[in-house]
């Protein structure tokens, strides 16, 4: 039961050193005098079992286990720029963030081009 506790207290460890401001706010980009700051979602989930029985032909026993799965979603681009700062959704197609902050920053070239 000890060893199961300390697998339980080491996942719960893992889960709150990758749980952190960072995580869910990214590291801001600037692109031409703006600042597009991402921000993700994350969920996880985690399993922690033990158990100890007797069988009388092969004697007694133990056992457990821990584990767990994540992930994370790219869900909006927090903009900062000399016209203030507004938030953009990223509900759709792109699949990582990156091609999403690419999409907003392409936004952003495209509406300061003159019309010809």
């Amino acid at each position: 039961m000890k060893d199961m506790e300390n697998l339980f207290s080491k996942a719960i460890g893992e889960i709150e050193r990758i749980l952190d401001a960072k995580t869910v706010v990214g590291d801001p980009i600037t692109v031409e005098g703006h600042t597009l700051i991402p921000i993700v979602s994350i969920g996880f989930g985690f399993g922690v079992g033990a158990g100890e029985g007797t069988d009388p032909k092969k004697g007694s026993g133990s056992g457990g286990g821990t584990g767990g799965g994540g992930g994370v979603k790219p869900v909006a681009v927090i903009v900062v720029g000399k016209d203030g700062v507004r938030v953009e959704s990223l509900q759709g197609g792109a699949a990582s963030l990156v091609d999403k902050v690419a999409d907003v920053a392409a936004k952003f070239v495209s509406a300061r081009q003159p019309v010809s």
